[in-house]
């Protein structure tokens, strides 16, 4: 039986490209540096990616992250660089502001409340994930939220999950199901902690064969399917 879901934040729950556009626009134009067009998005968008990746390898700090993205995105695209630690926390601010639910995760949230008991589990910055869940109303349907920085390690490692397991209860690893977007955060920390996974993967793209991957979704309400087969 599954008893315990842990959500993924970013590109699961909530759609994270179309709120980092929205951010990242907004916080140009606070900042006075012109338009900032899809491509330069596109640009940002990968150059950031490029940072999480880092992050959950352990080769850089949260905040090496935070700061050395802007320093560095300014200087490629040939731009006056602002106090980056100042954009970074307007554009921060932005992204706590904006929400957008992928497949209605509001809905599925509330609907899964009284079968299972449901935690976040993100490597997001605590000042921009605390704000979406209040801003979005998932936090009232949530009975806990793990955020990295706040347990001193980043999804994949072992030092996330191994806290998570403690605090949630004395679950089976069988009654718990990892549920993500991210094969090399969620996925293959979900196999580290020896707990079952849920790939959100909406585009469906093949499944790594180094990843023990139980099920592969392209919509998140195909999760209401899994709990009731598993109940």
């Amino acid at each position: 039986m599954i008893r315990v879901l842990l959500w993924d934040i970013d590109n699961t729950l909530l759609d994270f490209p179309a709120v980092e556009r929205l951010a990242l626009q907004a916080a140009f134009r606070d900042f006075a540096l012109g338009p900032c067009p899809e491509d330069r998005v596109a640009r940002y968008a990968a150059l950031n990616a490029g940072y999480w990746r880092q992050l959950e390898r352990g080769e850089i700090t949260k905040a090496e992250l935070l700061t050395q993205r802007f320093q560095v995105f300014f200087q490629q695209e040939g731009l006056p660089c602002p106090d980056p630690a100042a954009f970074n926390r307007t554009y921060q601010d932005y992204l706590g502001e904006t929400v957008v639910f992928l497949d209605h995760s509001d809905q599925l949230l509330r609907d899964l409340h009284p079968q299972v008991k449901q935690y976040a589990v993100t490597n997001g910055s605590q000042r921009v994930q605390e704000k979406k869940l209040a801003r979005s109303g998932l936090g009232t349907w949530l009975d806990g939220v793990f955020i990295s920085e706040t347990l001193g390690a980043e999804k994949p490692s072992l030092d996330f999950f191994q806290p998570v397991l403690q605090a949630i209860g004395p679950w089976a690893r069988e009654e718990i199901l990892l549920i993500g977007d991210s094969l090399t955060s969620d996925m293959a920390g979900g196999n580290r902690a020896g707990i079952p996974c849920c790939w959100y993967n909406p585009q469906g793209q093949p499944i790594p064969g180094d990843l023990d991957i139980r099920y592969d979704i392209r919509n998140l309400n195909e999760v209401r399917e899994i709990v009731a087969g598993n109940r």
